[in-house]
């Protein structure tokens, strides 16, 4: 097998504007896509030119599948993770994996078990922008690495969008808050040692979280509630690092790094890159048997643990 064939399971905004066209730029293929509105189904399946399937465990059921991307609410990734891996598919799960570490654990049992592949889609994570942040700072650019500043947040969302929903794992910590916190284990393994949450009717809006790996601090914002951020800046003992649209360039943006010392600044754009494809390129390497996943299972349950920490001090 020199690909592979993928099912969708929800039909998410994400989905139609990030990940199904990734995968149609992609040598792999998209064979059905399933809803549990047949409605929303078909008109998925007409827009892409693929199966469209009411209900997930009817796509399950395909034989004509060997990998699905879930893209359901966050509460419910770990249900429908499992519930593929038990129908013999590869899975690729829109991030966050679970809700927690100890749900994650679960899932990548259920994984080993089974012999199959499950892999969280940090698809900003395989952008090589981040590549050359570390090679500037490993050569000494910054001299030694002192502070981590990042921040992911975007303005109010509608009412009824199902990330105010606490049932179904909503919640700026779980969505944009992602982003920040993985974005400091880029650089170090760091744990929370202080956080604050702003939360209403069980939801968090917002929050800030300090972080350390005994040597560096990493400060880290996120939330529902501000104007729109995507950021982080490494602070050395010799200048600074400052990347924006750090997390969600799309596919064109040439990336913009500025790189401070004492007597100059510098901008270097550096080229545009697919994120979404260079994420589930690597997903495929994995489950055709070129790439082991090992390394972004323990970052997935590192950020988890993470994500935990910041939970339970932030009240």
């Amino acid at each position: 097998m020199d690909h592979v064939r993928f099912g969708v399971i929800g039909c998410s905004s994400i989905a139609r504007r990030r990940f199904i066209p990734a995968l149609l730029r992609s040598p792999h293929r998209l064979t059905a896509v399933a809803s549990r509105s047949p409605a929303r189904a078909e008109e998925f399946g007409a827009a892409f030119g693929v199966a469209a399937v009411t209900g997930y465990e009817a796509l399950l059921r395909r034989d004509d599948i060997d990998a699905v991307y879930v893209s359901v609410p966050t509460g419910l990734h770990r249900q429908w993770t499992e519930a593929a891996l038990r129908a013999g598919k590869h899975v690729l799960v829109e991030k966050p994996l679970a809700t927690s570490a100890a749900e994650g654990e679960a899932v990548f049992a259920t994984a080993s078990a089974a012999g199959l592949v499950v892999v969280e889609n940090r698809m900003f994570a395989a952008h090589p922008q981040h590549t050359e942040v570390a090679t500037l700072l490993a050569d000494g650019a910054i001299g030694e690495l002192r502070v981590i500043t990042t921040a992911m947040a975007v303005p109010p969302l509608p009412a009824d969008d199902v990330r105010h929903r606490a049932d179904l794992g909503g919640g700026a910590l779980l969505d944009v808050g992602y982003y920040p916190l993985h974005a400091a284990l880029l650089f170090g393994d760091f744990s929370a040692v202080s956080a604050i949450r702003h939360s209403v009717s069980g939801v968090d809006l917002s929050g800030t979280a300090l972080l350390t790996d005994g040597r560096v601090s990493a400060q880290v914002v996120y939330g529902f509630e501000h104007a729109y951020r995507s950021f982080y800046e490494l602070w050395g003992s010799r200048g600074r690092i400052v990347l924006e649209r750090a997390f969600t360039p799309p596919e064109t943006h040439q990336p913009v790094l500025r790189l401070e010392r004492q007597d100059s600044v510098e901008l270097r754009t550096l080229p545009a890159a697919d994120q979404f494809r260079l994420a589930l390129e690597e997903f495929a390497a994995c489950v055709l048997g070129t790439a082991d996943p090992a390394a972004h299972r323990d970052r997935t349950l590192r950020g988890l643990s993470l994500i935990s920490q910041v939970r339970v001090l932030g009240g």
